[in-house]
Order: C-alpha cells, then structure tokens, then sequence
C-alpha cells in the first residue's frame, strides 16, 4: 500500500499520508475513515484507505503565487537536461549574463552542462552561436515541490 489518501471536507483530495499518521490523525480526531480494510485493525481502527478531515483546509494561499526562484527548482524544472545539448546538467546558465545585468528568475536560468556552460561564458546564447532546445518558463508548484 502506497499510502492513506487524505480529502478536505468538500472531498477534494489533499495529499496522502503513512499508515501510521493516518492513525496520529484519528487519535487526534482531526479526520473520519471513509474507506478501510475491514478485516484488519491496529489497535481500535481498523487500516484506513481513505481518510475525510473534520475541517475544511484552504489551500488556494499555497498555489496562488508562482514558486520562488531557486537553483535546485530550475534544475528540477529541466530535469538535469542541458539546454543546449541535451546531456546531462548540474549547473546553472544565466541566458542574459550577469555580468551584463541578467537576474536570477525562472525566465533568465537554464540548467546546462559544464562544457555547455563554460563555452557560451559571459554571453548571450544568440551571441555565443547556441540555440536552446527549449525555452525557459515559470513552472507549477508541483513541479518544483521536494515532496513529489
């Protein structure tokens, strides 16, 4: 089992959780079982599959703004894939150099690879004769999340 589901009151689902939390949350009663395996127990609940909370969770606050800019989400955002071979990459690319006033947001960063990164330098990739293969954007939330 990979996990206990977890729905907000409207039984739109949230996220999943262990067995063992799933179980801290009943205790706590801040959840109610909707599905469980019925032949199995620990201690007075039986294993839950599906939990419904008590209260209802706003959750529009988490998502309404765009992620904050880091490395480790650009790198995640272009699956360690160089920008402009394609092979295997672990640094960052500033597509306006910032030596020449480039920032450090989702639209300016590429992830790149070592020979990729030092060969196009100080420069523009139009400059530097180095076509990306895809252009940069803002990702979603869930694709920079460390919990996915």
């Amino acid at each position: 089992m990979s996990g206990v589901i977890v729905l907000n009151t409207d039984n739109t689902a949230l996220h999943t959780v262990t067995v063992p939390h799933a179980i801290r949350m009943l205790i706590r009663q801040v959840a109610i079982i909707e599905e469980a395996l019925e032949d199995r127990q620990i201690g007075p609940y039986p294993v839950p599959l599906v939990l419904r909370l008590v209260r209802y969770v706003k959750t529009a606050f988490l998502y309404a703004r765009t992620p904050a800019w880091s490395k480790r989400g650009v790198l995640r955002r272009d699956h360690h894939t160089c920008a402009y071979c394609g092979e295997r990459g672990h640094t960052i690319d500033h597509l306006v150099p910032q030596s020449r006033g480039g920032r450090n947001t989702w639209l300016n960063t590429v992830c790149a690879c070592e020979p990729c990164n030092r060969r196009k330098a100080d420069r523009t990739p139009a400059q530097a004769g180095m076509p990306l293969r895809a252009l940069p954007r803002i990702p979603g939330w869930r694709e920079v999340s460390t919990r996915t």
